[in-house]
Formats: C-alpha cells, sequence, structure tokens
C-alpha cells in the first residue's frame, strides 16, 4: 500500500510503501528511482507536502505485484549511480532469476573479477535499489544466508516470497 509523504522544492519524491516484510522508503528525481530504504521510517522524517511522482506510483504498482506473487522482474527507469564497478556488479544482480540465490564468489566471476569477492560483497551492501536489484538473491559460499541490509530475517521472508528456503544460517 502507498502512503506518499512528500517533495520540497528541489528535492527528491519520497512515499512510504507499507508491505508484508515492513516499511519501504521510496525515492525518485521525478524521472528515476533513486532508492528504496528497507524497513525506514526515519528515512521520511521531515519530508515535505504530497508527491504524485509517475515513478513511484509505478514502483508500488510493481511491489504490490512482486508481493503477491505476480512480478518476478522489475521494469522501472532507475537512478543506479556508484563506480563502474559496483554499476556492473547491480546489473548483475538483475540477470539472478526469481527463485534462485547465486553466491558473492559466483557473482564475482559474472562481473568479470573472480578474486574480487569482499569487493563484489561491499558493492552488494551499497545496493540503494534493493528487492528492485535484488541483492537478497546473493549467498554467502556453503548455502549460508549472509548478510543484508534489512536484516536477516527479512533477506529470508523475501526469500521464502521466492520458493528459497533451504538456507544455513549464519
Amino acid at each position: 500500500m502507498r502512503d506518499a509523504v512528500g517533495e520540497a522544492p528541489g528535492a527528491l519524491e519520497t512515499c512510504r510503501f507499507e508491505s508484508p516484510i515492513g516499511t519501504l522508503v521510496l525515492t525518485a528525481d521525478g524521472d528515476t528511482l533513486q532508492g528504496v530504504a528497507l524497513g525506514g521510517t526515519a528515512a521520511i522524517a521531515g519530508v515535505g507536502h504530497f508527491s504524485s511522482s509517475a515513478v513511484l506510483s509505478a514502483t508500488c504498482a510493481q511491489l504490490e505485484e512482486y508481493f503477491a506473487g505476480r512480478r518476478r522482474h522489475f521494469r522501472l527507469p532507475l537512478a543506479i549511480g556508484g563506480t563502474p564497478f559496483q554499476q556492473a556488479v547491480w546489473r548483475a544482480l538483475a540477470d539472478i532469476s526469481y527463485g534462485t540465490t547465486i553466491t558473492y564468489g559466483e557473482l564475482a566471476r559474472r562481473v568479470g573479477r573472480p578474486a574480487a569477492v569482499r569487493a563484489v560483497g561491499q558493492a552488494n551492501g551499497a545496493n540503494r535499489l534493493p528487492i528492485v536489484l535484488p541483492c537478497h538473491r546473493v549467498v554467502a559460499a556453503g548455502g549460508r544466508i549472509g548478510g543484508y541490509s534489512g536484516g536477516v530475517a527479512m533477506k529470508r521472508a523475501l526469500l521464502a516470497l521466492e520458493g528459497v528456503s533451504a538456507l544455513v544460517g549464519e
């Protein structure tokens, strides 16, 4: 459910999306989705007046479909940002199929940097568009769940939503 919370002159437009895994705070610049903050009602403190951004509306609609099990890929205009290496990692995230996981090592191989497993992990953790760019589908070696910016419980919930359940704890 979307709760538009505001836009200040010259600032990013922001809305809150109530999902089955908690509150998501979405930000856009009017043309592109800039961020998805997980469980972050603090991120909307002091946000100004109503926002009716088309990209935020589209994001909310696609998130509703995802959480209802009807969407497997997001099709949104994204502001990816980051370094060229981070961009390569984040683009590779979009290629991880719904309901599957890969390891950080596999992700490093996919971006052509097989020895950069830690750097891939750091780039994954810096992803400003979680769920949309599905960093929750990346797990540690041996099937361990690994970390997640929204917490391990949220990562488990997202993976369970997609039908993935056989992961080892921390």
